[in-house]
């Protein structure tokens, strides 16, 4: 009997019969490649469900947490204290932004983030510049008062037109800078939150720019001191507790397919 030999498979077949087998191979690397494609903005907000959250980490990233707030009234309260005793403008304005550098310093040894010891010298040196050009200790407080008016009324532009900037934190995070804004909930949302960042601000011009004027250094330096970071602490605790009430769900970015 004749043997019968079975026909070869061309290498078209064989390549059909390869990719067959292999489904489930073909479609994990796909799966990589669109985790691959998603990028860092992508997994940083699907680490948020919610607005709330997401607005909270970034409030507290922000600020620089507890360490920077104190860190930025050091300073401040090394120039008042010096003053009081001293009466001393130069002196004063070296051992604020003596203690500004030490800060830093300390920074630097432990390799941490020195962005909010920066903006602390920032502050610091803003403030000598006002001062030692008048040669009245009252000026090194007049930056702040104007910050804090200019901030006042930027927050306040900005809840007028219904674009609050507290929303922007929100797009930072979903990779989207105005996607939020389609959403009636998150602007109002958003709104309340700016508004208990504005308020601080001009809580500060009111009590501080009387005192200015009648050139109270004393009182400036304690002014600026507890109207700083426990006022603003009171804020984020008011704030805190309008985000623990909701949870708004964080929509994905525009093309992102809503799960």
């Amino acid at each position: 009997m004749t043997e019968q030999r079975r026909p070869e498979a061309t290498d078209g077949e064989a390549s059909a019969a390869a990719s067959e087998t292999r489904p489930d191979e073909d479609d994990a690397a796909t799966r990589r490649g669109e985790d691959d494609a998603a990028g860092p903005a992508e997994a940083e907000r699907a680490a948020y469900d919610t607005v709330e959250e997401a607005v909270r980490k970034q409030l507290t990233k922000a600020l620089g947490g507890p360490r920077g707030v104190v860190e930025a009234a050091i300073p401040t309260i090394g120039f008042t204290v010096s003053w009081i005793v001293s009466h001393k403008l130069q002196l004063s304005l070296g051992i604020g932004a003596g203690l500004a550098v030490v800060l830093l310093a300390v920074r630097l040894a432990q390799r941490s983030t020195v962005q909010f010891v920066l903006n602390s010298i920032f502050g610091i040196a803003i403030a000598a510049f006002f001062a030692l050009r008048s040669g009245k200790a009252a000026d090194a407080f007049l930056p702040g008062i104007l910050y804090n008016a200019g901030y006042a009324a930027a927050m306040l532009l900005s809840i007028v037109v219904r674009w609050p900037v507290v929303g922007f934190l929100i797009g930072s995070v979903t990779g989207d800078p105005t996607a939020w804004h389609r959403d009636r909930d998150t602007v109002r949302l958003c709104s309340r939150l700016t508004w208990l960042l504005l308020i601080p601000c001009l809580v500060r011009v009111a009590v501080q720019y009387p005192l200015y004027l009648a050139g109270h250094v004393g009182w400036l330096g304690a002014s600026k001191v507890v109207l700083g970071w426990p006022l603003q602490v009171a804020a984020l605790a008011a704030m805190v507790w309008v985000l623990a009430r909701g949870r708004t769900p964080m929509e994905p970015a525009t093309g992102a397919p809503k799960s």
